[in-house]
């Protein structure tokens, strides 16, 4: 009982945070429709990023990371490595079981791994700022969208009432004109 107390009480909180994020942007909306500015960025040239060197780096080495060249130079050193040490044989810096490589890769692995995992957050973040500017420009476009319908219909409206009077007078017309001709 009292576990689903705590979860209720969790996903209050995070459902209210929620919430709170979309009245801002909500609100930001609003406030564009009022100004009758454009939502949208330009997604396609951003402004110049100010990069820690880390960021930097981190960029760098998943860019190189997730690379053809990186692949194939890695494997062209593995097998030279190997090759080496098979060729010198007893006076081999690494014999064959080859412990020495794999402390290498477990170290090139703890080291990449989390400098990767660094650029990745930071995509995710720009992913997620994108999504909400689409967010926004299609609430903003939904809006528009259903102002443009309503004053359709309000100029549908005042046709109608037009039409109206023009067969009203025409009527008016017709009768004055047969009254005439008896």
């Amino acid at each position: 009982m009292k576990n689903t107390h705590f979860q209720k009480q969790y996903l209050d909180k995070i459902l209210a945070t929620e919430d709170g994020h979309l009245l801002k942007l909500h609100q930001l909306v609003a406030d564009a429709l009022q100004e009758q500015e454009l939502i949208a960025q330009n997604l396609l040239n951003p402004p110049r990023e100010m990069l820690s060197r880390g960021q930097r780096v981190a960029d760098k080495v998943a860019t190189f990371g997730g690379s053809w060249t990186f692949i194939i130079s890695f494997g062209v050193v593995l097998v030279c490595w190997i090759t080496v040490n098979i060729i010198l044989a007893t006076r081999a810096f690494d014999p064959f079981p080859f412990i020495l490589l794999n402390l290498v890769l477990s170290c090139l692995a703890a080291i990449q791994a989390p400098v990767i995992m660094m650029s990745q957050n930071r995509q995710e973040e720009k992913d997620r700022q994108r999504a909400e500017n689409d967010y926004l420009v299609n609430l903003k476009a939904e809006i528009e969208v259903r102002n443009l319908h309503q004053k359709m219909n309000l100029l549908m409206e005042e046709q109608f009432q037009t039409l109206l009077e023009i067969q009203r007078y025409q009527t008016e017309l017709l009768e004055e004109l047969s009254g005439r001709g008896k």
